[in-house]
Order: structure tokens, then sequence, then C-alpha cells
């Protein structure tokens, strides 16, 4: 092949091609007697492979590593590699599309939720509290904590925070005293950090969080609370501070 041919079999241009030959990315071929490059199946199977690396985000020095790792192995052993990642891509993509699908019927039916695409826990949750963050800005402020959640924890931890949060957020009683607490929260909007109504609020929301919440126990977690009370008034980022102790003791008593 030519490295026109080669780059329009891949999909990548001629220039990228000499690019990688620069870097040593992949390997030059031997060249005919016109002096122009003969290119083989193998050229083609490693720059799709390049190719494929990048798309997932690899720098070329994370690629080069890479198919350093890969030298030495068979044809069919990177032909297979190569389709098992097509593969996990196709699946990834199946899942997206299902999941812009029901983002589309949402929105169809004038449910999709401002924050935008959400898990669909989260979202059933959210659900239930849509109301609440329209007319409470503490409520709103959880809400956009509980997105940031959904998105940048790990599986495990999102699935038992909305395991935790669920029974609470499904049961009339419990969203009256949840109502309660965003009152009181938004009371302290612009009181000082010693108001007697810190302890309250604080009391009144350890009252809500459910028992299998989970801590902020380590230095990250810490750090993401911090960050969120930031967003808070000094009398309300200390209620929600005195809750956590509180929750904590509690937790300790049992």
């Amino acid at each position: 092949m030519r490295i026109g041919e080669l780059a329009a079999v891949v999909g990548v241009t001629t220039r990228a091609i000499r690019h990688y030959h620069h870097l040593g990315l992949l390997p030059e071929p031997g060249r005919l007697g016109n002096g122009y490059r003969d290119y083989g199946l193998r050229h083609a199977v490693e720059l799709a492979r390049i190719r494929r690396l990048t798309e997932l985000g690899l720098g070329l020095a994370e690629v080069r590593d890479v198919l350093a790792d890969d030298a030495g192995r068979e044809l069919v052993e990177v032909l297979a590699e190569l389709d098992a990642d097509l593969a996990r891509e196709e699946a990834a993509i199946h899942r997206r599309r299902a999941r812009l699908r029901a983002l589309l019927d949402d929105a169809e039916r004038g449910r999709l939720l401002p924050e935008g695409p959400v898990s669909p826990e989260l979202a059933a949750l959210l659900g239930e509290v849509g109301e609440l963050a329209d007319a409470s800005p503490t409520a709103a402020k959880d809400r956009e904590m509980l997105t940031l959640i959904d998105t940048t924890a790990p599986p495990e931890l999102r699935d038992q925070l909305m395991a935790a949060l669920r029974p609470t957020l499904t049961d009339p009683d419990a969203m009256e005293a949840v109502r309660d607490v965003y009152a009181r929260l938004d009371a302290l909007a612009d009181a000082p950090p010693g108001d007697p109504r810190v302890a309250e609020a604080a009391r009144a929301l350890v009252a809500c969080l459910p028992p299998e919440l989970p801590s902020a126990d380590t230095p990250a977690q810490q750090g993401f609370l911090e960050s969120v009370l930031a967003d808070f008034s000094p009398a309300q980022a200390e209620a929600v501070r005195l809750a956590m102790r509180l929750a904590a003791e509690r937790g300790e008593a049992r």
C-alpha cells in the first residue's frame, strides 16, 4: 500500500502517519524500486492501534509505552485485542445511546432535569425533591451536590449513598422533616455562626440523616465536604458541620 492508501484505510491523515514515523511510534516500511514506501497489513494494524489509543485519550508518550509492551506479539494477538477494544467501545456506545434515548423521552414528557444527564437512580430521587429545589436555595444546592457526587463518586459509594437516601426521599412524613430542615437552613443565610438557631438546625438535620449514610472520613472526602460548605453562608456551614459531628457521635454510640 502507498501512504495515501494506508491513511484512507485506517482513517488518519498522511501527515499523522509521517508524524508517527518521526516519533518512532510507527516503523517505516521498506521502499519500492521507485522510492515509494510499501505498507503492509502489519502497518495498518499498528496504525489502527495508535488511532484507537489516542481516541481513548492517551498521549503519544503513553501510546509509545503501550506499543512497547506489544512488541514481539503475534499479529493475531494484536488483531484480537483490537477487536476486543472495538467491542468494548461498541457496547459503551450502545449504553450511551440507550441513556440518551431515555433522556429524550424525559424531555418529550417535560421531565428532563435542569442538571442534565444523571444516573437513572439519581433521576428518580431528584424527581422526589424537584419542587423543594425550586422553592429552597439550600435544597437547590443539595441537588447540585448530589449531581456532582453522581458524576464523580466511585460506583459503590454512589450506590450506597442512593440506597441510604431513598427511604427518606420517598417517605411523605420524612419529607416533611426535610422541608423543615431546608427552611431552617434557608433562615440562616444572613445569620452569624453563633446564632442559637444553628444548633437547632443541626439537630433537625441530623434527625433526617439516615444511619446508613456514608461518612466523610477520608482527607479527600473531608476536602470535598469543605468545598461544598464554602458555597454556604457561615451559619449554614456551621450547622452542617455540627450535624456531621452529631451524626458521627450517634454512629459511635450504636
